[in-house]
């Protein structure tokens, strides 16, 4: 290649200056000082830039690329700027750079800041700023680094709030940034419950609010007179991640429909590994103290009673009452004892093992049409060894994942 053409990797070098990550581009920020602007400890980064710039998450054309996306704490109006120490030019380079504005224009909702002034200016009004709809809980954590406790506030809004609407569309912009999956919700329906986490923050003697994170919950219905919330959209912003705002979000939705009647239980759309943690832990926190979750009955297995208790107490559904179940279980069984680690162990595996069985028999039901019998015996067998490895590794797992909640639980 480089006998024919010479120049063709000095001209590869070059345009592979000017590759930028997005997720290094893409400067994030929530200001609530003029001092932020410039204080590189408040900036955070995504995590995720590939619904916006394809799976490479790469930008073409810039070299020093900075896509700065400033947001004002509290009502998140927004300053959205692009800035390069070069770009290649069509003239001399014959290719064309991305167009990052029109990709970003496509997530942010117009009415942005395009220049620092406007947005200091807009900053200076952000005492008027409120949260929007009904207060619901207030809880406090103490802040290490100002020796004081900090108070958070969760409210439940609705589109009929004055200028909601138009706030949740810049709040959901973060979605695509961190959630890898992320989508924007139909707003017109009237079936989405929206649950908002503010902090209580002062500001020359004032009193302000800023935006920490929020939650979608879909309503759906259940024949003949039940609704079904089923959380769709969970987002704790990154400066406030590891504080513990995604369980009070979620056990505060939680005790929100356990007050209502026609909540049959709560459920989750395509929940995380993270999401599923968290839930682990606040059903525990809320389950531990029902009559049917006692040691004894622990010890008796899993009932129906745990699963019409936790459904009518806590809006729990049957799925993960049984979590919670072999997660409470655990912490009564004295795993150093031979006999009650068995048990344990059997009960969990037992669980465990229903998908395989399913599917060994669907295998079978093939098998029985295209192989002789002697056959289909030896790949059972070989099957079942790989089934029990691979039984034992999901147990473990399992089991790890249980202590670590446990230990949350213990701290709380």
């Amino acid at each position: 290649k480089n006998l024919f053409f010479p120049g063709l990797t000095a001209m590869e070098k070059k345009l592979a200056e000017y590759k930028c990550s997005t997720n290094e581009a893409i400067q994030l920020k929530l200001v609530r000082f003029p001092e932020d602007l410039e204080d590189d400890n408040t900036t955070f980064n995504p995590e995720y830039s590939h619904q916006v710039f394809g799976d490479d998450e790469v930008a073409f054309g810039y070299k020093g690329l900075k896509i700065l996306l400033y947001y004002i704490a509290g009502n998140l109006s927004t300053l959205f700027r692009i800035e390069y120490t070069s770009k290649v030019n069509e003239k001399f380079d014959c290719v064309e750079a991305d167009d990052v504005e029109s990709k970003i224009r496509e997530i942010i909702p117009p009415g942005f800041c395009t220049n620092t002034d406007d947005f200091v200016s807009l900053l200076e009004k952000e005492v008027n700023f409120k949260p929007f709809g009904m207060l619901l809980h207030t809880y406090s954590i103490h802040n290490e680094e100002a020796g004081e406790d900090t108070t958070y506030q969760i409210y439940k809004a609705d589109m009929t709030c004055p200028g909601f609407r138009e706030y949740h569309e810049r709040l959901q912009t973060f979605l695509m940034w961190f959630i890898e999956t992320a989508s924007f919700i139909d707003v017109d329906d009237e079936r989405w419950n929206y649950f908002l986490v503010f902090e209580k923050y002062n500001k020359d003697g004032a009193t302000l609010f800023a935006t920490v994170g929020y939650m979608t919950v879909y309503n759906y219905y259940v024949y003949p007179d039940k609704t079904r919330p089923r959380v769709s959209q969970m987002l704790i912003l990154p400066p406030f991640q590891g504080e513990g705002h995604g369980a009070q979000l979620l056990e505060t939705v939680h005790r929100y429909y356990m007050s209502s009647p026609t909540v049959l239980d709560i459920t989750a759309e395509d929940p995380s590994e993270n999401y599923v943690k968290l839930r682990d832990f606040v059903l525990v926190k809320l389950c531990q103290d029902l009559l049917c979750f006692s040691p004894v009955k622990l010890m008796q297995g899993f009932s129906q009673e745990m699963v019409t208790e936790a459904q009518q107490k806590l809006k729990i559904n049957k799925q993960h009452t049984r979590r919670v179940y072999e997660i409470l279980r655990l912490r009564a069984t004295n795993m150093g004892d031979a006999e009650q680690s068995r048990s344990y162990r059997l009960d969990v595996k037992r669980r465990l093992i229903g998908p395989y069985k399913k599917k060994q028999r669907e295998l079978a039901k093939m098998r029985r049409c295209l192989r002789p019998e002697e056959m289909t015996n030896q790949l059972n067998q070989i099957d079942l060894n790989l089934q029990r490895e691979q039984l034992e590794e999901s147990f473990q797992q399992l089991v790890s994942d249980y202590r670590r909640v446990l230990e949350r639980l213990a701290q709380a």
